[in-house]
């Protein structure tokens, strides 16, 4: 039995999504380049290198589980995604993806902006030097204390989610003297395919002010009354790991419209457009995501094509990219611990992380690829389930997946694709450490994110 899988994988556990593999790869020690890293290489002794450094020798210093994180591979991808946009657009990191004090420094050498959707977000982004003209504060429920720190720190907009936050942000503005720029998130009614926990534009759910029933135009009236308020634009994001444009191309046009409502009511043309991010990464083979040149391509045409029809000047557009670019940066690299063959069924690779260093598989029933790192392997392929140590029957890192025969406790395999959501998302279940995040480049390592301790878990526990 099999069903037409969403793009974050299938929703439910018990059947297979269509395209699985109904056979093993023709080599398992091929590495797809669209799914790992870009150094990613095997060397001559079989083991997997990243940025010059075998992953046996990341393993005997760093330990496992880690998040092994491509430096020079995460800059190729800011570089690209500036460059496919220009100098009319602006370009800013999720940085809900995953965020460090070192990821807002790179972000703000190569000349990105950064979109923090928390207080504690806002704090690395300013500690680790982006100028707050460059960040953009999202989130659904911003508390009184967040918005007040984001208007003082002068960030450059504050995306408006609900009619509270006008008053609320309107309110710090006054008290800091201040003139704040804002968006309004708006839900524009499209149901991105995707997973429907991160299908963001339709109406049933929490983000953003509906355009139905003109709850959009009244919050657009609300916020030009406002002296401390300057309105620039109208935000819109439809989802994650998105790979079929026309999603974003009805949310255009729906943007627009209001955008002509706004002139035709106010005289008012406001300059942006922000589209928000959700573009789709290669989890395994069988993703095929779009270059970031072919994106800029598609929305500048979107865009350009609906403000035509309406007869409104071009507003500077805006985007968001989080996993698209720190997500195939990164592989997590883990120790085998039993391998426990199930006759008739699969063998269950059992590893030395799980759930609470990658939930997604969980939470989204999503879909990885894995391969063995630390040596290369003849054995025939055997139908695999690599599972954390967790106590959870549903503690699965990969699904199904082919891997040696041969594979046995003390071999390193490593899970591609895990740059965004997973740091971010992990967890102290079981009491289990979070892994460390190592920035490679160059044949050097260096931890950029260090890996927890019985002592940090300890220090909060006051008794």
């Amino acid at each position: 039995m099999s069903r037409s899988a969403h793009p974050a994988g299938p929703r439910h556990a018990d059947v297979l999504p269509e395209g699985h593999y109904s056979a093993p790869p023709a080599d398992l020690n091929h590495l797809d380049p669209h799914v790992w890293s870009r150094t990613v290489t095997r060397n001559d002794d079989g083991a997997v290198e990243v940025g010059g450094i075998d992953v046996r020798d990341l393993a005997a210093e760093q330990g496992t589980p880690a998040y092994v994180l491509d430096e020079a591979d995460f800059r190729a991808r800011c570089r690209a995604w500036r460059a496919a946009f220009g100098k009319d657009a602006d370009v800013f990191y999720a940085g809900k993806a995953f965020l460090s004090r070192a990821v807002v420094r790179w972000l703000h050498e190569e000349g990105l902006d950064l979109d923090v959707c928390s207080g504690t977000e806002l704090a690395v982004a300013l500690d680790a030097g982006m100028p707050a003209d460059r960040i953009a504060m999202h989130g659904n429920n911003k508390t009184p204390a967040e918005i007040d720190r984001a208007v003082a720190a002068g960030v450059g907009r504050i995306v408006l989610d609900s009619f509270q936050e006008i008053v609320r942000v309107a309110a710090a503005a006054e008290r800091h003297g201040r003139r704040q720029r804002v968006q309004i998130r708006v839900t524009v009614g499209v149901e991105a395919h995707t997973h429907e926990f991160i299908a963001t534009a339709h109406e049933d759910q929490k983000f953003g002010i509906p355009l139905a029933g003109g709850q959009a135009a009244e919050a657009v009236r609300r916020v030009l009354k406002l002296e401390s308020l300057e309105l620039v634009g109208i935000h819109s994001h439809i989802g994650s790991q998105i790979f079929d444009m026309s999603g974003f191309e009805v949310a255009a046009r729906r943007v627009v419209g209001l955008l002509g409502e706004i002139r035709d009511e106010h005289g008012v043309q406001l300059p942006e457009i922000d589209l928000g991010g959700g573009l789709g990464i290669a989890y395994t083979s069988a993703d095929d995501p779009a270059e970031p040149h072919q994106i800029a391509k598609s929305l500048t045409e979107i865009v350009t094509r609906e403000c035509e029809a309406a007869g409104l000047d071009l507003p500077r557009l805006s985007v968001e990219p989080g996993r698209a670019i720190v997500g195939p940066t990164a592989f997590t690299l883990y120790e085998v611990g039993t391998v426990k063959p199930l006759e008739g069924l699969r063998t269950y690779v059992s590893v030395d992380g799980g759930m609470s260093d990658n939930i997604r598989t969980a939470l989204y029933d999503a879909e990885y690829s894995v391969a063995l790192v630390s040596r290369r392997s003849d054995a025939e392929p055997m139908l695999s389930r690599v599972v954390g140590k967790h106590c959870e029957s549903g503690d699965i890192v990969v699904r199904d997946a082919f891997l040696p025969a041969d594979l046995a406790p003390g071999d390193l395999i490593a899970v591609p694709a895990t740059g965004a959501y997973c740091r971010s998302m992990a967890s102290n279940y079981n009491h289990a450490l979070r892994p460390p995040v190592v920035a490679v480049a160059d044949g050097q390592a260096r931890v950029i994110v260090r890996r927890e301790t019985e002592e940090d878990l300890l220090r909060l526990d006051v008794g």
